[in-house]
């Protein structure tokens, strides 16, 4: 944290659901951990700190959910929508094609009776999963797949894996691009950290990779391009505080290296 604690500005980026929040099977209920909340709204008032959530889930999910007051810059759908600090989104123009495909993959899902399982976003599809038995979920996954995989190689549209899930998507874009555009806006001396759970949260750690820190967030440890794991929500809890200490202590005036 001493990098954090030297710079004027740092940029701390967090995934959503499993990182700052429980997975929980009623969507619209997973609100963050209180101990977490109440660091972040904290952290969201600090003028040294510029925080970013990046998630899967539709920006304006986030803020009902999120409960900060101000709502900080919101990055929805991997990266196709950005929401910012004033409320005003942003939406990635998607190919020609892309809205047929998705609609052919929906109606896939309600030709397999799968739509309860699905959430409908505005640039893609996710079937969840999670809570089911193994073999109920398997079952599900085979059934989505038999009808997805040939809408993705005639569409271009990528199928993407997640813990609990498969959603269906452009590949214009993903976290990674996110981080990237971050870290150009905030220029090379910024300090900044990425934390995330998911195989979808893989493309940001790569991408900061060499330029900040990134923390994967997970009960158990997996293969990952994260440099360290760490567990929620306590160690979560935690990392945030000592952001947050660090980030009051007095601005030195120095340049110093990301991360750390």
């Amino acid at each position: 944290m001493k990098s954090v604690a030297g710079a004027a500005r740092a940029l701390l980026m967090l995934d959503y659901d499993g990182t700052i929040a429980p997975f929980c099977k009623q969507r619209h209920q997973a609100f963050p951990y209180p101990e977490i909340q109440t660091l972040l709204q904290e952290i969201s008032r600090d003028p040294r700190t510029r925080l970013v959530i990046v998630s899967g889930r539709t920006a304006s999910e986030i803020p009902p959910l999120l409960g900060l007051r101000p709502c900080p810059e919101l990055w929805g759908l991997h990266g196709l929508e950005r929401r910012l600090a004033d409320g005003t989104t942003q939406t990635r123009h998607l190919r020609p094609g892309t809205l047929d495909a998705l609609s052919d993959a929906q109606r896939w899902l309600g030709y397999q009776q799968l739509l309860d399982h699905a959430e409908i976003k505005t640039g893609s599809i996710a079937v969840h999963w999670r809570g089911l038995r193994e073999s109920q979920a398997e079952h599900v996954r085979s059934r989505v797949l038999l009808g997805w995989r040939p809408i993705s190689e005639h569409s271009g549209l990528r199928l993407l894996d997640f813990d609990g899930g498969v959603e269906i998507r452009p590949s214009e874009t993903n976290k990674g691009d996110v981080v990237r555009m971050l870290l150009q806006e905030a220029g090379p001396c910024t300090p900044a950290a990425y934390l995330g759970d998911d195989v979808t949260d893989e493309p940001a750690f790569q991408a900061i990779s060499g330029r900040g820190l990134s923390l994967l967030v997970r009960d158990q440890p997996r293969p990952t391009a994260a440099q360290a794991w760490i567990r929620p929500p306590h160690e979560v809890q935690e990392f945030l505080r000592q952001w947050l200490q660090a980030s009051r202590l007095p601005h030195t005036g120095e340049t110093m290296a990301a991360g750390g």
